[in-house]
């Protein structure tokens, strides 16, 4: 024994001196990473010594130095040479980008030119033929816009808000829509009644790749979704619920109930079910939020009979439990009942309750005005009940608070530090009146050295534009673009941004943001300051070295985008811009050599690495400016609801600088 505790203690002591060798090679395998990592990071963005490509880091100038409102341009014999440098028709950082990753390759078109992007042209010019239209008829509308019903564009007005809806027809169908016309209430079901269908063989590529089989796997599954109204014509209506019951799993072969949200085409963090029962503390009105069923992959222990004896001679009552099976069985009928409860929804199948998801902040009752039910189903009927008779968003008043106190400031006619363009939905007024009484009241808004304006297009709807027209006028902070609002063509808006700081303002900067982004002026105000003033600025959340998608409904084809990679840019929901940037965009659209591209993001990234061929730009990465929702000591939180907006305020006014975030 005392033989073997030595042998112990001697091979403890081997693995010490064992550790402290590898120790000193594991920090310099670190180093060398690091300094890896910085050379190809200063490669991207270096060209000659001039060029000042950041990335987090602030430049030289001191906040002292007094702003230059442009840089000399080199000549073109210059601007040529240093192009040279790499792929021609490209900027530095792109070009740098292509020639490390497809170095021999052929020759490469510039984007947007030889006939790129007609298909959008196509769509922006019959966007301003019927936005035209559409402002002459909100022009003469003379009807009462303070009690608009907020319905999906193209559907007739209700004329009442039914207490029930029902939807049924002889032949089962593949799938079902269903409008409610003043969204739920506390207490209002909607029932499915339906078939899941069989399994079907679908092939998935990433599993193929992966070794797993050919790819080829049985999928049955459908959804059962809550949704709201769209804010623009391309754009996806948000899912308040989407519930999804996966009969084979996530491929499986084990059943799993999935829901979750969808906001702005984002997901949120699903909550799935998969027969494991939640803690009896994680309840929705009483209610788990996942109940329990029988799962073939676990063999539950049970009582022999020498405890059972045991315990009935003690007396021990025995609780006695119910095993139940997957509430969705393929080929097989079920009755599916979403109730709307008031911390949540309730899923009950067969009369038995399954599962319950948390109202989510962002979502109201009311705002579910349709439900939507697709995929492996054949519908038979649906039923909705206890809906409520009055839709509270109708009326305009209780969305938009006329009040002296939050009309904007006539535009200064000294220069301002910042002006900032928000894009917004014609629809948006909550999401308008939000940011209104929170971060457009910060100090620097209200004391002339930043201005702000939100840049909306028109709805199909003529109500809509007068409500627009009518909030445009009594608070005169909203820029209406005369053209028919489309996802695709939000680049307009962008391009209108810069035209507006050009040649209304007399700003330094420019910055971008969605009417769903909080803003820390300050903060922002004092990033701005850290940087080379004498230099231009791009300023945000860069990307780099993102592909495009090529498949899906998000997909650019090889004639929109030709090259592997993006060049840099900023995430659309904040960034920032010097005004010889700003400057050139609306040159260059003026004179019509702007090319546009459906992403509005990506664009500002084209133009502004096009304006670095010919003058060095900073481009400063910062995480703060979020992209998907918010992070404490953010510069910027995205996807915010209104309720969302006035807790951070409320948070911020405090001194905390915290996030408002869901459960």
């Amino acid at each position: 024994m005392k033989r073997a505790r030595s042998s112990e203690v001697f091979l403890g002591a081997g693995r010490a001196r064992a550790r402290r060798r590898l120790a000193p090679l594991l920090a310099a395998a670190a180093f060398a990473y690091l300094l890896f990592v910085s050379v190809k990071l200063a490669g991207f963005g270096a060209a000659g010594p001039a060029a000042a490509a950041t990335f987090g880091r602030p430049g030289a100038a001191g906040v002292s130095e007094p702003l230059r409102r442009g840089v000399e341009k080199p000549t073109a014999p210059q601007a040529r040479a240093r192009a040279g440098a790499v792929v021609s028709g490209y900027g530095r950082i792109t070009g740098e980008i292509l020639l490390r990753q497809e170095a021999g390759a052929g020759p490469r078109r510039r984007w947007g030119q030889l006939g790129n992007f007609t298909e959008l042209e196509r769509t922006a010019a019959e966007a301003w033929v019927s936005g035209a239209r559409a402002w002459e008829e909100a022009s003469a509308f003379a009807g009462d816009v303070d009690s608009i019903a907020s319905r999906d564009v193209g559907e007739a007005p209700p004329a009442e808000c039914p207490s029930s809806v029902s939807v049924s027809g002889g032949e089962a169908e593949s799938e079902a829509a269903v409008f409610l016309p003043c969204g739920l209430a506390a207490g209002s079901a909607v029932t499915v009644v339906g078939t899941a269908r069989a399994a079907r063989q679908e092939y998935v590529e990433a599993l193929e790749r992966s070794g797993a089989g050919n790819g080829t796997v049985m999928v049955a599954q459908f959804a059962v979704e809550l949704r709201g109204l769209r804010a623009a014509d391309g754009e996806e209506p948000p899912r308040i619920l989407h519930l999804n019951p996966r009969l084979r799993g996530d491929w499986s072969g084990r059943p799993v109930l999935e829901m979750n949200t969808c906001f702005r085409m984002q997901w949120g963090r699903a909550q799935r079910c998969d027969g494991t029962p939640s803690r009896d503390d994680d309840q929705v009105d009483g209610f788990r939020k996942c109940e329990k069923w029988e799962r073939r992959d676990i063999v539950e222990s049970r009582e022999t009979k020498t405890s059972s004896w045991f315990n009935r001679f003690i007396g021990r009552a025995k609780k006695p439990e119910m095993t139940w099976p997957f509430p969705f069985s393929e080929d097989k009928m079920f009755v599916l009942t979403i109730q709307a409860g008031v911390e949540g929804y309730h899923i009950n199948v067969g009369g038995r309750h399954v599962a319950s998801f948390p109202h989510r902040m962002g979502f109201a009752l009311e705002d579910a005005t349709g439900l939507a039910v697709t995929g492996g189903i054949d519908v038979h009927s649906v039923y909705a009940t206890a809906l409520p008779k009055a839709h509270p968003s109708f009326s305009l008043q209780q969305v938009l608070e006329m009040s002296e106190r939050w009309k904007a400031r006539p535009v200064p006619e000294e220069p301002i530090q910042l002006f900032v363009g928000i894009l917004s939905a014609t629809n948006h007024f909550s999401e308008r009146m939000a940011i209104r009484k929170t971060w457009m009241q910060f100090p620097a808004i209200q004391l002339g050295n930043v201005v702000a304006r939100f840049f909306v297009a028109l709805s199909h709807r003529k109500e809509i534009n007068a409500a627009l027209k009518k909030e445009a006028e009594y608070f005169g902070d909203i820029v209406i673009l005369p053209f028919i609002d489309r996802y695709e063509l939000v680049v307009l808006k962008t391009v209108a941004i810069c035209q507006y700081g050009v040649q209304n303002v007399t700003a330094d900067y420019i910055m971008k943001c969605d009417d769903d982004t909080f803003v820390r002026l300050d903060i922002v105000l004092q990033q701005i300051t850290t940087y080379n003033r004498t230099l231009p600025l791009y300023l945000g959340n860069l990307n780099l070295l993102h592909r495009p998608l090529r498949r899906g409904k998000w997909a650019v084809t090889y004639e929109e985008w030709p090259e592997a990679v993006y060049p840099p840019y900023a995430n659309g929901p904040g960034y920032v811009l010097s005004i010889d940037i700003a400057r050139d965009i609306a040159s260059r659209h003026a004179n019509h050599s702007l090319r546009l591209f459906k992403m509005e993001d990506v664009s500002m990234g084209m133009w502004v690495e096009d304006y670095n061929a010919t003058a060095p730009v900073q481009y400063v990465h910062s995480w703060r400016f979020c992209q998907f929702g918010c992070v404490d000591n953010y510069f910027t939180a995205h996807y915010q609801s209104p309720r969302q907006m006035l807790c951070l305020w409320d948070k911020l006014s405090a001194g905390r600088a915290h996030c408002c975030n869901y459960r």
